[in-house]
């Protein structure tokens, strides 16, 4: 049980972090769909260098825990981080961008989705 409350207040602390960057991920996932880059824009939210996105906030730079890149699924289709038969899948969950902000999160806890509504 504590193992469990220990995660939530995890994901807790992510979300905070993601609302105090809403109006960099809203330019950004904005600008991702209407020049056709991708309608399933996906921020990766990490602590260590990772090889995945283009580098949108550098944790250093904005004195924040998390570096944000953001990436696509398109990206993460070429380098099988989500398998081809799991695409359909993955787009049938995927929330509407103008609503929700697509975060995969590398921590300790492994890694995975978060779908975090744009507004409070």
């Amino acid at each position: 049980m504590d193992e469990e409350i220990k995660d939530v207040e995890k994901l807790m602390i992510i979300k905070q972090e993601i609302q105090n960057l809403k109006p960099f991920l809203t330019l950004a996932s904005d600008k991702i769909i209407e020049e056709d880059v991708s309608k399933y824009p996906i921020f990766v939210m990490h602590k260590q260098e990772v090889a995945l996105g283009i580098p949108l906030i550098d944790k250093e730079k904005h004195l924040g825990r998390w570096s944000i890149n953001v990436s696509s699924l398109e990206e993460f289709a070429v380098k099988k981080l989500i398998v081809d038969k799991k695409i359909d899948e993955f787009r049938e969950t995927y929330k509407n961008p103008k609503t929700h902000f697509c975060v995969f999160v590398l921590s300790d806890m492994g890694a995975q989705f978060l779908f975090i509504p744009r507004k409070a």
